[in-house]
């Protein structure tokens, strides 16, 4: 059984997107961390963040592609 560990809550509040330095939120059950501004979703591996650009997914574009 794997148990997903969370991201603590007093971390959660200091962390900020490397990218615009905004808030970020917890989606997918703690899984991830997505940034208020730009969208982008970091992963959460065993309860660590990872911060890194590289790592982000980046959001959806939304329109026609123009």
């Amino acid at each position: 059984m794997i148990i997903m560990e969370k991201v603590k809550p007093e971390l959660l509040e200091i962390l900020v997107c490397p990218v615009d330095k905004a808030g970020l939120k917890e989606i997918e059950g703690g899984n991830k961390l997505e940034c208020g501004v730009c969208g982008r979703r970091y992963p959460v591996r065993e309860g660590i963040p990872v911060m890194l650009q590289d790592e982000a997914e980046l959001p959806e574009k939304k329109g026609n592609g123009k």
